[in-house]
């Protein structure tokens, strides 16, 4: 990727990236500084995925940003080279089921504590999207959307997206009425039209349907 940049868009993106290093900066007596973000907090099917993601501290990552800005190309160019650059990275998935259980708010807290345990080290410090993330002891750093202003959370973000567009596509797969593979969950026309038609299947989050499925 680093040759499809020349002269002055390469040096506009290197100048976007250093100011995306902002909070990285700020914490660089941290050894380890950790970006945090989720992916799929808002649609009515699927799971709720976070992605924790430490990267070293002198490298280039073209393009990094938060991944709603990034085209679906681009975002699987950077989960692929995010993976191979990370000091360490993670993901963790919270289930439908366990969403209607506990409430969104902390399946997205519980999936967050998930990816942040299966890195095979101990951050120093946690730049969070905009959470404090309970039950944890490491100092944590919550910065409104970080996703497009720390280069770590933003390395997170891809993480956590495209892990979640990659269920919902295999989730596509087993329930092809309901365009899953499209809209990824949310609540499109097509789709909420196909719940009221078809009904919920097992990987719809119930609690989010009772306006759709006019429960109470």
């Amino acid at each position: 990727m680093a040759r499809a940049l020349k002269g002055d868009r390469l040096e506009k993106e290197l100048l976007r990236l250093e100011a995306m290093k902002e909070y990285e900066r700020q914490y660089e007596d941290c050894a380890l500084i950790c970006g945090v973000d989720e992916a799929g907090r808002g649609p009515l099917a699927g799971p709720v995925v976070a992605g924790a993601a430490i990267l070293p501290k002198d490298q280039v990552i073209l393009y990094l940003n938060d991944s709603k800005k990034l085209s679906e190309k681009r975002r699987e160019e950077l989960f692929l080279e995010v993976k191979e650059k990370a000091v360490a990275w993670s993901v963790g998935i919270v289930s439908p089921a366990r969403i209607d259980e506990i409430n969104i708010l902390q399946a997205t807290y519980e999936a967050m504590r998930e990816a942040i345990k299966g890195l095979q080290m101990v951050p120093d410090v946690l730049l969070n999207d905009a959470v404090t993330i309970p039950g944890l002891s490491i100092t944590q750093v919550p910065i409104i959307k970080g996703d497009a202003k720390s280069v770590s959370i933003a390395a997170a973000s891809v993480l956590a997206k495209v892990t979640r567009d990659h269920m919902m596509v295999e989730y596509d797969q087993l329930y092809p009425e309901y365009g899953f593979a499209k809209h990824k969950g949310y609540g499109t026309a097509a789709h909420t039209a196909a719940i009221r038609e078809l009904g919920p299947t097992p990987i719809h989050r119930m609690t989010f349907l009772k306006n759709i499925l006019g429960q109470k």
